[in-house]
């Protein structure tokens, strides 16, 4: 995504592998992959539906940094993905910096 070479038979071998294995992601994996993919403007709304609905069971398990990974990575996407919003919204753990990374979504 950084080196400016895009690959996209690559994000999407890697998506399908990805949603095979979502529910054995941790909060890091799930913030990281869709990151990576909002990054490199390589579309993926399978990956983000199933990375929203696993974040939404694991929400507890995230801490202020990658829930605004996780916020940036779906508005620079323009996927929508109202129930995973409506849950980040309900936390209360942001700091200034992580409440500075997620308004810039």
């Amino acid at each position: 995504a950084t080196v400016g070479h895009a690959s996209p038979d690559l994000f999407d071998a890697a998506a399908e592998e990805a949603i095979k294995k979502i529910n054995t992601f941790e909060s890091q994996d799930m913030a990281n992959t869709v990151w990576a993919y909002a990054t490199s403007g390589h579309a993926s709304p399978d990956l983000f539906n199933v990375t929203a609905d696993e974040a939404l069971k694991k929400i507890n398990t995230f801490d202020s940094r990658l829930l605004s990974h996780i916020v940036w990575a779906y508005a620079q996407s323009d996927h929508k993905s109202p129930d995973l919003f409506k849950a980040v919204k309900k936390i209360n753990a942001f700091n200034s910096q992580d409440l500075s990374n997620t308004t810039l979504a």
